[in-house]
């Protein structure tokens, strides 16, 4: 019966299966919700919104990765004093060189990242108080960080949540005025979901 007690702790507390390292692919997918931190100055507000959020990971190393940042398109309404002025939709896809704290072998591994943003904007559209004028806003190249955990579940699957910095900086265009703002959206992204290692 001991020799059995014996067993049964050493398996409890041998490593887990559970790892990420050199060769692994991680897919993450989850509700990431885009929030921006400042509009043009004090003049145009972005509200924030909600969408699925889909990473793709390579371990390069054991502590060392690359990670691509998609999701579906956000859609924001951009205000002015509280009057909605413009919608519009973006995607900010993001490339990330990654590190891993802690060893292979941990069930739980937090991670920092820093990297370059893209985004594009598209479907915009002035509101009544631009008299639905025709709107343009320009895509943007920007840096990004993020810092997220990853907590084992099984052997491959693991939960994950993640916040994200996005520097997007881009000039507005309005028919018949021409640039009109330079827009900052600078968003904070919260993203909560479940992954797979393959």
């Amino acid at each position: 019966m001991k020799k059995v007690t014996l067993l049964v702790a050493a398996a409890l507390l041998a490593p887990s299966a559970f790892a990420h390292q050199a060769g692994d692919v991680l897919v993450r997918g989850g509700a990431i919700m885009v929030s921006p931190t400042t509009g043009s100055g004090d003049t145009l507000d972005v509200q924030p919104n909600t969408q699925l959020g889909l990473t793709l990971s390579y371990m390069v190393t054991d502590n060392w990765g690359v990670e691509l940042l998609g999701a579906t398109p956000f859609s924001h309404s951009v205000e002015m004093s509280g009057v909605e002025v413009a919608k519009v939709k973006h995607l900010p896809p993001s490339l990330m060189a990654q590190y891993y704290f802690g060893d292979a072998q941990s069930k739980v591994r937090p991670y920092v990242g820093a990297g370059v943003n893209y985004t594009f904007f598209f479907d915009e559209k002035g509101g009544a108080a631009l008299d639905y004028a025709k709107v343009d806003v320009k895509n943007s190249w920007g840096w990004a960080a993020q810092a997220g955990i990853d907590m084992a579940v099984t052997d491959n699957l693991f939960v994950n949540s993640s916040i994200w910095y996005m520097n997007i900086e881009s000039d507005v265009n309005v028919q018949g005025r021409g640039t009109v703002d330079k827009t900052k959206i600078n968003p904070i992204g919260l993203m909560v979901g479940v992954g797979y290692r393959f």
